[in-house]
């Protein structure tokens, strides 16, 4: 699973995404990250002022890790395929 999140709200989907596909609830992430339901619920929805420990934790318990790489250069024919 590789995915390119720019945004808060990329992280918030990408969390989402790879939770579903565990096939758990927010709860179920929420206990084994040891945050509350209602962080995974705000952090899925825009992550906007979540604490980066928390994400962290997130990303540990979906088995998941950031790599840090530089940004890709988009060409102008590629802005066509997102809108």
């Amino acid at each position: 699973m590789d995915q390119i999140a720019r945004t808060t709200q990329d992280i918030g989907h990408v969390l989402r995404q790879a939770r579903k596909a565990k096939g758990l609830t927010q709860s179920e992430l929420a206990h084994r990250a040891g945050v509350w339901q209602r962080t995974v619920s705000n952090i899925e929805t825009s992550a906007s002022g979540a604490k980066v420990d928390t994400i962290f934790d997130l990303l540990a318990a979906l088995d998941l890790e950031i790599h840090i790489v530089p940004r890709s250069k988009m060409k102008p024919d590629d802005l066509e395929d997102i809108f």
